[in-house]
């Protein structure tokens, strides 16, 4: 078993000497089993947190090179008006704490998600056209980790309580995260 330790950033499909796609699902994982595309047996022990991206390569303990790819899964494509309602709908759904792919192709702008009656039903409500289907799920790594060498953590911390005690019957506050 060749044991994969090494993240390397995207490759070009030339410099890896195998593939190994993975639904999402397994591509938020570091450490597991699993067969590449051309039948080699693979362990991966990687560091936890980053998600492997579609197109991003693994060194092995014995320096052979493994390009990830996505796999084709069942997913929603969202798409509504560019501009401002195609970034309320991304908003919405973006603030239920959920991975997103965001993509732009010939049709317009979209937001990806896998299957959510939830998120479907929202999306919806908001205007959106829903086309389910496969494709590949990459979503957006977010923007703390797009920021090359720099490592920011999240937190729910907003300074202020969650209880809120109001004494106003005509309204009602929701802090569901």
């Amino acid at each position: 078993m060749l044991k994969l330790t090494e993240r390397l950033g995207p490759i070009a499909r030339s410099q890896a000497g195998d593939t190994l796609t993975l639904p999402y699902e397994l591509r938020i994982r570091g450490r597991f089993k699993a067969t590449s595309d051309a039948g080699h047996e693979l362990g991966l022990f990687l560091d936890r947190g980053p998600v492997l991206r579609d197109g991003e390569g693994l060194r092995g303990e014995n320096g052979e090179v493994v390009r990830v790819r996505a796999a084709i899964e069942p997913v929603v494509t969202a798409r509504i008006g560019s501009g401002l309602p195609l970034a309320r709908l991304a908003y919405h759904l973006g603030n239920r704490h959920v991975q997103l792919a965001l993509g732009e192709d010939e049709q317009g702008g979209y937001v990806r998600f896998p299957p959510d009656h939830v998120l479907e039903e929202l999306a919806v409500l908001l205007g959106a056209t829903l086309h389910h289907h496969e494709a590949p799920f990459d979503p957006e790594s977010g923007a703390y980790q797009q920021l090359a060498g720099h490592s920011h953590g999240h937190s729910h911390d907003h300074g202020h309580s969650h209880d809120q005690d109001h004494h106003h019957a005509e309204h009602t506050h929701s802090h569901e995260h």
